[in-house]
């Protein structure tokens, strides 16, 4: 499994290497790769904070399911702060 890279934000940094990196899902969203790696990025510098839009968890959950990688509707939300 790939590892998130440093300084990235979650889940999305997660949730893409575990489906192993940008190339599988930008193939699964129809999404160019700088858009993937937007969702990395922080939101103060044009990224989406770690955000994966909603239309993409269906295609993204698709894909885990094909590879037998675990993951869930759930693994989409943020962590808590707390």
């Amino acid at each position: 499994m790939n590892r998130p890279p440093k300084n990235q934000c979650q889940p999305a940094s997660r949730i893409i290497a575990a489906l192993g990196g940008v190339e599988p899902v930008r193939s699964a969203t129809g999404k160019s790769r700088s858009t993937v790696y937007g969702w990395m990025q922080r939101a103060e510098i044009g990224g989406t904070g770690g955000v994966i839009p909603f239309r993409h968890i269906p295609a993204l959950l698709a894909l885990a399911k094909e590879s037998g990688t675990a993951l869930s509707a759930d693994d989409f939300f943020p962590e808590s702060q707390s």
